[in-house]
C-alpha cells in the first residue's frame, strides 16, 4: 500500500507523538551507525535535527510520496546546510524512499549517499548542496516559480545558523520578503555552534528574529527538539498570508548523546568505535532510562 503524506492530520495525538519520538530515536541510531561505517562526517548537527526531519518525513506536515518522488503535488524540501545529510538520508530511508541497508554506504565511492546531497543520484532530493548559503536562494526561486504557475506547493528550506554568516542568505531573504513568498518556509537550526566555535563568538546573529522581521518575514520560535511544537509551527506557517515564514528551531547539537551535546568539537567529526558504541548504548537505553538495551 502506498504511503502518501498529504495534509490530512489536524493535530497529533499523544500516541502519535510517542511513535514519532521513537522514530526520531531510531534515526539518531542510524546516524551514529552511518558515521561509524563511513569513519567520516558530521555528528552534532544531524543528531540535533532528528526531530525536525521526523516531522518533515513522517507526518503529513509536508506533502510527499516516497513511492513517487516526482509527484507533482509534493512540497519541496531543500537542505541548504548539506553536511547534516545523514539525518536527511536516515529520515528518507525510514519513510521508504530507499532501503535502510543502503545507509551503510554513506560517503563511499559510487554511493547515492554522498557527503552532500546529489540530486541526480538519489530520487527525492530537490537540490544538490555544497557551498553553504545557496539553499535559500534556490528555495526562493522555486517558491517564486510555483506561485507564477499558480500552484499550491510549499517550499521548506533547512538552514544552519552558522551558514547565516554567508551574505547570499540575506540577499535571498530580502528578495523573498519583497516578493511576499508566503509559500516559502525557512527552518533555521539554531544550535549556536559552527565548526570552529560558538556562533555568538564568531559572528553574532542576535537579535535573529528581528533581522528576519525587518526583511519582511513572519517569525516563529520553537523548541526544535519538541515534535509537537515543530509540527504545529509548520502548519501555522502555511496559514501566514503574503509573507515568507522563518521558523527558528532551537536545538541541542548532539541531542541524545551526552558527551556530544552542546560541544562544537562534534560539529565536523564522527565518533570512533568506542565512542560510537557508547553513543548507541545511550540512544538504545534512552540515556539509561531503560535498564537493558533488549527491554
Amino acid at each position: 500500500m502506498r504511503k502518501k503524506f498529504s495534509n490530512k492530520m489536524a493535530h497529533l495525538s499523544d500516541e502519535q507523538i510517542k511513535k514519532l519520538e521513537a522514530t526520531a530515536n531510531t534515526i539518531r541510531q542510524d546516524i551514529i551507525a552511518m558515521l561509524l561505517e563511513a569513519k567520516t562526517g558530521h555528528s552534532a548537527g544531524p543528531l540535533g535535527m532528528a526531530d525536525v526531519f521526523t516531522v518533515l518525513y513522517h507526518t503529513d506536515a509536508i506533502k510527499h510520496d516516497p513511492k513517487n518522488p516526482e509527484w507533482e503535488e509534493r512540497d519541496r524540501i531543500v537542505l541548504s546546510n548539506g553536511h547534516i545529510c545523514p539525518v536527511l538520508y536516515a529520515a528518507m530511508a525510514r519513510a521508504g524512499y530507499f532501503p535502510v541497508e543502503e545507509l551503510k554506504t554513506l560517503r563511499k565511492f559510487g554511493s547515492r549517499l554522498q557527503g552532500h546531497p546529489h540530486r541526480l543520484m538519489l530520487p527525492g532530493l530537490e537540490t544538490s548542496s555544497g557551498p553553504l548559503g545557496s539553499g535559500l536562494s534556490q528555495s526562493a526561486g522555486m517558491a517564486y516559480a510555483l506561485k507564477a504557475d499558480k500552484k499550491k506547493n510549499q517550499v521548506v528550506c533547512l538552514l544552519g545558523d552558522g551558514e547565516l554568516d554567508c551574505g547570499q542568505i540575506w540577499e535571498a531573504a530580502l528578495w523573498a520578503g519583497k516578493n511576499k513568498l508566503d509559500n516559502l518556509t525557512a527552518i533555521i537550526d539554531r544550535n549556536n555552534i559552527q565548526i570552529d566555535g560558538f556562533t555568538e563568538d564568531i559572528m553574532p546573529l542576535e537579535p535573529l528574529d528581528e533581522k528576519f522581521q525587518a526583511f519582511g518575514w513572519h517569525v516563529l520560535e520553537v523548541n526544535g527538539n519538541d515534535i509537537r511544537a515543530i509540527y504545529d509551527a509548520i502548519l501555522q506557517a502555511k496559514a501566514i498570508f503574503e509573507k515568507p515564514v522563518c521558523i527558528i528551531a532551537y536545538t541541542i547539537p548532539g541531542k541524545g548523546v551526552d558527551f556530544m551535546e552542546q560541544d562544537f568539537n562534534w560539529h565536523g567529526k564522527p565518533p570512533n568505535k568506542e565512542e560510537g558504541e557508547k553513543a548507541l548504548r545511550q540512544l538504545r537505553t534512552l540515556g539509561g532510562k531503560i535498564i537493558s538495551e533488549n527491554e
